[in-house]
Parts: structure tokens; C-alpha cells; sequence
């Protein structure tokens, strides 16, 4: 995306006066799509390690621990795509649309994003618990009390870290749809 073909889309229309200039859209953008990409990083590292994890040392047959891991992976994988759609469809839109469309499209991009982030993500949380929580007896009874109360500890510490992070991200998203909501409904004609 570069400034200046923004910045003349929205030179451009006479018609439509947009609430905030070309920069500040932009900046925000680049702001959410920077949050997507680290999202996006941080999911793929993690779903790097369980998969070195699972071939390193992960049984050759079916059992919980193969389950939980599974878990773990398959929700990851699916934010890791989730993520990635959302990102290149918002993107890919962005140009092609004059404000007032954009403004639209926009509304629609975030009101499935709060389904993502109320539905979905919670699923693909529980699934990763749920799956952490399978690995529990194994690691029992391959590790030492201590190094086992550690991963407990380190474990529920860091879903704790992960929630407030995913409620964070959710309350962000609120807000920009209730802003988004807010400029629209001042643009539309009152009946």
C-alpha cells in the first residue's frame, strides 16, 4: 500500500468528506496490521515448537498426549489461517474502495472480526487448554516434582497472560467498531 495512491483515492472524491485525514487512516492500518503480523508470528512460533516437540519426542502411537498436542497445533493452526485471511482480505480491499465504501466494508470487516474474537478465538482457546491439560499426566510422570510444578505454574501463568492479551485485543476491536458505527451513522440522513 503506498500513501500517495491512498492519499489521491481520497483527493479525489469531492463529494465525501472524511472525518480523519489520509495519515491518520493510514497510520491506523499499518498500526492493526502490525498487531496482526506479531499475532501472527507469535501463533507460528508456537505452533513450530509443538510440532518439533511432537516429532522430538512425541510417542509413534495414539494416546492423550498425542490428543492434547493435537489440540494445541490445530487450534493454532486455525488462528494462524484465520489471521491470515482477514489480513490479505482487508488489505486487498483497501485500495479499490472510495471512502464511503471502504467505511462499509469496514464495518462488516470488524463486526466478523468481534464474531472471530467471540466465538472462535474462545473455542480455539479452550482447545489449546484442554489440550495443555491432557499433557499434564505425562509430564508428571516423565519430569521431577519440581520441573513438573514449574510447568504447571509457568503453564496457567502464561493462558492468565494469554487471556488478558486476547480480552485486550477484543476491547480494542469493540471500540473501533463503536467508532466506526458512530461516523456512519452521523454520515447517514436522518429519517
Amino acid at each position: 500500500m503506498k500513501n500517495d495512491q491512498l492519499t489521491q483515492l481520497w483527493n479525489s472524491q469531492k463529494n465525501d468528506v472524511p472525518h480523519e485525514s489520509p495519515e491518520q487512516i493510514i497510520r491506523k492500518a499499518r498500526k492493526q496490521r502490525d498487531r496482526q503480523y506479531i499475532s501472527i508470528a507469535v501463533m507460528s512460533i508456537t505452533v513450530l515448537v509443538l510440532i518439533l516437540y511432537t516429532l522430538y519426542y512425541g510417542p509413534h502411537r495414539w494416546n492423550n498426549f498425542t490428543f492434547g498436542l493435537v489440540l494445541m497445533i490445530s487450534s493454532l493452526v486455525f488462528r494462524v489461517i484465520l489471521e491470515f485471511v482477514s489480513l490479505y482480505q482487508k488489505e486487498n480491499r483497501l485500495i479499490s474502495l472510495d471512502s464511503r465504501s471502504f467505511q462499509e466494508y469496514l464495518k462488516k470487516h470488524y463486526t466478523l472480526r468481534l464474531k472471530i474474537n467471540y466465538i472462535i478465538t474462545p473455542i480455539c482457546f479452550a482447545m489449546y487448554v484442554f489440550g495443555f491439560t491432557k499433557l499434564l499426566p505425562y509430564f508428571k510422570q516423565e519430569f521431577s516434582e519440581g520441573f513438573y510444578i514449574y510447568i504447571l505454574i509457568s503453564g496457567f501463568a502464561s493462558f492468565v497472560i494469554l487471556s488478558i492479551i486476547i480480552v485486550n485485543s477484543i476491547l480494542k476491536e469493540s471500540h473501533f467498531l463503536r467508532e466506526s458505527r458512530k461516523s456512519n451513522l452521523k454520515k447517514s440522513p436522518q429519517n
